[in-house]
């Protein structure tokens, strides 16, 4: 363990997570964090001071500050200054939205998100278009309740209602089409590779839509409260979280044959969800009573990957970056996680 300078300077050994959204907290721990008069540090990220949640010799646990940006935090105590660590401030893209699930990023980096509103309320603009540059244009308007959405390989908008049970087709202009009906309380939807769709309906069906646009019954869970959300990793496993009322909640795991296992449980209202290129699953979840994206490894090893409140879903775009879909917006997170590619390969 590192030692202090002998001026008594504090130092910081290591802060996790150190990626969060304004107002999430981090955990530093290091060494003569706190002063000897048993004041409160300081703690820096950047110019902009953040609030001391717990403090103590060896660890703080500090909240990100509106204001801050991704860079340097440092702890100050006696006049001291401790030495930097980084840590990565995810910055707002767009505000004033409601999506309920993960966002979706084509492969040229627009981003769609919804303001679905609450059940059978009329909106003027359901879904929102984000370009590159973050310019913001509506994007469909006539459609009640977008809920879970997903790019098929025909370049399409796929978005479910969990209003009427649909699925629709949105063109690249915005048009918007009948794909599938009938499916319960549509909500989570993802492709499989061979370009089925699957679908989650709240009241515990998942429903798979071949190609030719015959429906399926491919597996049953447990109904959910709230919505199921649903990712496929690189072995066609299809993941499925459904926050219910409980603080230990689990992820499924659904083989491609349709048998159902528990994959992990013990998260906190685990809703949208998405895999890197390595494999691990990150899950936008409460994990010990801490809310942000747990990372979940193949192995079933779980840690707080990004700290912050509100969160429902994300998405990982071009270049590294994560787009993350909180109760009331989109941020973006320079996280340098690659995600694993979501439109079918056919």
């Amino acid at each position: 363990m590192t030692s202090p300078d002998v001026n008594g300077a504090p130092q910081i050994e290591s802060i996790e997570p150190n990626c969060a959204l304004p107002g999430g907290e981090v955990r530093i721990t290091g060494r003569a964090l706190r002063p000897q008069e048993l004041q409160r540090p300081e703690v820096r990220f950047g110019n902009v001071n953040g609030s001391i949640v717990i403090s103590s010799e060896q660890f703080i646990v500090a909240r990100v500050p509106e204001g801050a940006s991704s860079g340097d935090v440092v702890v100050a105590t006696n006049g001291h200054r401790s030495n930097p660590r980084e840590v990565r401030v995810a910055v707002p893209v767009a505000e004033n939205l409601h999506p309920v699930a993960n966002p979706a990023v084509d492969a040229e980096g627009n981003i769609y998100a919804t303001f679905s509103g609450s059940r059978g309320q009329t909106v003027p603009v359901a879904i929102f278009r984000i370009g590159r540059s973050q310019e913001i244009t509506p994007f469909v308007s006539e459609m009640m309740n977008p809920t879970g959405m997903a790019l098929g390989h025909d370049g399409s908008l796929y978005v479910s209602s969990r209003y009427d049970g649909s699925v629709y087709r949105v063109s690249g202009n915005g048009s918007v089409t009948s794909f599938a009906e009938g499916l319960g309380v549509a909500t989570g939807i993802a492709f499989d590779t061979e370009g089925n769709l699957y679908v989650g309906d709240r009241s515990g069906t998942i429903f798979k839509i071949g190609r030719d646009g015959q429906i399926f019954v491919f597996a049953m869970i447990e109904p959910s409260v709230s919505a199921f959300h649903l990712a496929f990793d690189n072995d066609g496993n299809l993941y499925v979280t459904g926050p219910t009322t409980s603080s230990f909640d689990a992820v499924h795991r659904v083989d491609p044959q349709g048998h159902v296992e528990v994959f992990y449980r013990g998260l906190g209202r685990p809703q949208g969800l998405a895999f890197d290129v390595q494999g691990n699953l990150y899950v936008a979840a409460s994990l010990h009573g801490r809310r942000g994206i747990v990372k979940l490894t193949p192995d079933r090893q779980a840690s707080l990957a990004v700290s912050g409140q509100n969160l429902v879903g994300l998405a990982f775009g071009p270049g590294g970056t994560a787009v993350l879909a909180t109760t009331s917006g989109v941020l973006s997170l320079a996280c340098g996680i690659q995600g694993r590619t979501l439109i079918p390969s056919i």
